[in-house]
């Protein structure tokens, strides 16, 4: 896995926005598509709104979710609540290339079956997303895999619920599906995450980040997330990297 150091979360997001479209561009340039997987978080809604602003090829974009929170739609706890302030008020995707987490149906184990059947019609069976964007937990969870949960251990979907996590029942992609994506991108800001990047970036299989794969995954963090690297690599004299260095 690539690390890049940038100078603080605003970096972070606009890096991230830059390279979300330049993989875009080239999804639909070779499949037509542009199948991409989005996590909540203050850094990635702040990428979100970016994004608005890049070269990004709009009508082929279908954006699904990484995880969801089981709560009513509008609910502030919602990451499609962000998701739907961030990027649909400031872009021209419409609302049906959108794909929500169906978190509000009676039957959870159901609704995840068909979430899973959703991403196959769209990124093919089994699902390839071309491009999953990940946080990173002070707990060493991403996604909704925490430690301790069941959903870890899911090796037959693509989806799962999970059990009570900070209030919430939750809905979350697996690590079959992470595994299997073109790429993957973390976003990981704040000093509180220091310790479990550097245990990330040693892929450290006791935390549920370390389990997902690393051959194509790059991570956008700031100098406070990589505080316990062993060093800050490719910046530039800005601080800032270029995220075109990041597909090398």
């Amino acid at each position: 896995m690539r690390i890049e150091t940038l100078v603080d979360a605003e970096a972070v997001a606009r890096a991230g926005a830059s390279l979300t479209a330049e993989e875009a561009r080239a999804a639909v340039a070779a499949r037509g598509r542009f199948v991409v997987a989005f996590s909540g978080g203050r850094t990635p809604w702040q990428m979100l709104r970016a994004l608005a602003d890049e070269d990004m090829p709009w009508p082929a974009v279908y954006v699904v979710q990484v995880d969801e929170r089981v709560a009513l739609d509008g609910d502030p706890d919602r990451n499609l609540t962000h998701l739907r302030d961030s990027l649909l008020a400031h872009s021209p995707l419409r609302p049906e290339q959108v794909h929500a987490m169906p978190v509000e149906s009676p039957d959870l184990e159901a609704a995840s079956s068909r979430y899973a059947l959703a991403l196959r019609e769209l990124a093919g069976t089994p699902a390839v997303l071309d491009l999953v964007h990940l946080g990173l937990g002070p707990d060493g969870h991403t996604a909704s895999l925490v430690p301790g949960d069941r959903v870890l251990d899911v090796t037959a979907t693509d989806v799962a619920t999970t059990g009570v996590y900070q209030g919430r029942r939750r809905m979350t992609l697996t690590f079959p599906v992470l595994n299997r994506a073109r790429r993957i991108v973390w976003l990981v800001t704040g000093r509180d995450k220091a310790e479990m990047l550097a245990r990330l970036s040693n892929a450290d299989a006791s935390i549920p980040a370390g389990r997902v794969e690393q051959d194509r995954a790059v991570a956008l963090a700031d100098r406070e997330a990589a505080a316990r690297l062993a060093d800050d690599r490719d910046r530039d004299s800005t601080g800032r990297a270029d995220p075109r260095s990041l597909l090398a």
